[in-house]
């Protein structure tokens, strides 16, 4: 399989997408940012020194789906038509389970996008607790979802 993020040569480049079709696009990205229970609790009671952890991780998310191609270098800008980033505090985890969804009708896909929000989401509720504590840790970060364009869907089973 060739990776299309390089040359004939092995330079790396930004892919032309301009003969590809303009198709309705979606991605799902996950994460998880596992913490103590007692940490879990500052989240889900609002007793949180800084505020609202999941408002802001939000936020967060959202802006950060929307400046991707400022942060991976091979990235097209792209003109997403919708991000929602679901935050869902989880005692069995304990943590909080995050939930990126990206459209766009474009001539690629939004995987990265749905990837930079869910990671920056994660990122955003480490920061907001790591006064509280510094062991959290963030894992299963992946795109659970991809659907449009030539390769069609792609789905996590």
């Amino acid at each position: 399989m060739a990776l299309t993020h390089f040359d004939g040569e092995g330079n790396a480049h930004m892919v032309d997408v301009s003969a590809k079709a303009v198709t309705d696009r979606v991605a799902v990205a996950e994460a998880r940012v596992v913490m103590a229970a007692e940490t879990l609790a500052l989240v889900t009671e609002g007793r949180a020194k800084k505020g609202d952890v999941l408002g802001v991780a939000r936020l967060a998310g959202i802006m950060a789906a929307k400046r991707t191609a400022d942060l991976i270098p091979l990235c097209h800008p792209l003109p997403i038509t919708k991000v929602a980033v679901e935050l869902t505090p989880d005692a069995a985890l304990p943590g909080v389970r995050i939930e990126a969804t990206v459209k766009t009708t474009g001539q690629t896909g939004v995987e990265m996008e749905a990837l930079t929000a869910a990671s920056v989401a994660a990122l955003t509720v480490y920061d907001m607790l790591k006064a509280a504590e510094k062991s959290m840790h963030i894992e299963g970060l992946r795109v659970i979802l991809k659907d449009g364009g030539k390769s069609g869907r792609y789905e996590v089973e």
